[in-house]
């Protein structure tokens, strides 16, 4: 006979004090339930019950088995529970993100992604360097890049155009470049994990490499832009970044006929294979936020 069923039948048994109540109350006849307790008094090789006219009691022999049957019944519940939500995507995901990603376009969609699928936590690593996925315990990686480590699976998120820009003050005092070329004489904050001192910069016919030079460097995307807002130089920034601080009068698109290689932003992994299903629901979500957004696009020409 069924023991998980049976353990259940000896527990309400002793809960309700007869196997007459435990029947009713799981739906099956007093002989059925009889038929329980005795099958387990037999697998156990000993009596579990006292019975009386007037009341029911366990033997010594009864109360450790009526533990071991509650720990069936608690693993049972507990294999039922995995088995019902094995296809809802659930659990921890460590993510890890550049810092102005995350500000501008990640937390901002993770009040949603958290109301669609509200058992999934997400560990957020806001980092601009390129992590080891494996030995930092990383489920995703999402960055901004045209070449990826060919070691990972990549997941095309969208696109991430860039231009140049600076604030008022700065164009006000030192002025603004008419060509590439004249960014030499101007100070340029420069992004140590792109690019860095050389800016390539395109146009309709064709495109130009500007070794740059200025008294600012960092390796975050978000200092980054906080230097360009206070007035320290010209930087090259995402248009998702930049463009509602254009729109405020904060910042200008500075040599606007000249762009940037557009890069793209990926979802990286370590395995397609053995991917949760935590990670392929955000990685579906972010696509589907992401690509062709218009927040992470540009039509401000100056």
């Amino acid at each position: 006979m069924d023991r998980i069923t049976a353990a259940v039948v000896l527990l309400k048994t002793v809960e309700r004090g007869s196997a007459s109540a435990a029947a009713e109350e799981l739906g099956m006849s007093r002989a059925m339930a009889s038929r329980y307790i005795a099958s387990i008094e037999e697998w156990s090789g000993t009596r579990l019950l006292h019975r009386t006219t007037r009341r029911l009691s366990l033997t010594s022999a009864g109360e450790r088995v009526l533990e071991l049957c509650r720990e069936m019944v608690r693993v049972a519940d507990a294999v039922t529970e995995v088995a019902v939500h094995s296809d809802t995507p659930h659990g921890l995901l460590r993510v890890t993100a550049p810092s102005i990603l995350a500000e501008a376009q990640l937390i901002p969609h993770f009040s949603e992604f958290a109301t669609r699928y509200p058992r999934i936590k997400i560990d957020l690593q806001i980092s601009d360097r390129s992590v080891d996925l494996v030995q930092d315990r990383i489920d995703i990686a999402i960055r901004i890049a045209n070449h990826l480590d060919p070691s990972l699976t990549a997941k095309r998120l969208g696109h991430c155009p860039s231009r140049l820009y600076a604030s008022k003050d700065y164009l006000a005092a030192c002025g603004e470049p008419a060509s590439p070329e004249n960014l030499i004489a101007h100070r340029c904050l420069t992004y140590a994990h792109l690019g860095g001192s050389e800016w390539l910069l395109n146009k309709d016919e064709g495109e130009v490499t500007v070794a740059v030079s200025g008294g600012f460097q960092t390796n975050d995307a978000l200092a980054l832009q906080r230097a360009a807002l206070s007035g320290l130089g010209i930087a090259m920034l995402p248009c998702f970044a930049a463009d509602e601080e254009v729109r405020a009068g904060k910042l200008a698109v500075v040599l606007p006929d000249w762009k940037p290689r557009s890069l793209g932003i990926h979802a990286l992994y370590v395995s397609r294979k053995h991917l949760p299903t935590a990670a392929r629901a955000l990685i579906d979500f972010l696509s589907e936020k992401l690509g062709g957004s218009p927040r992470l696009g540009s039509a401000i020409t100056s």
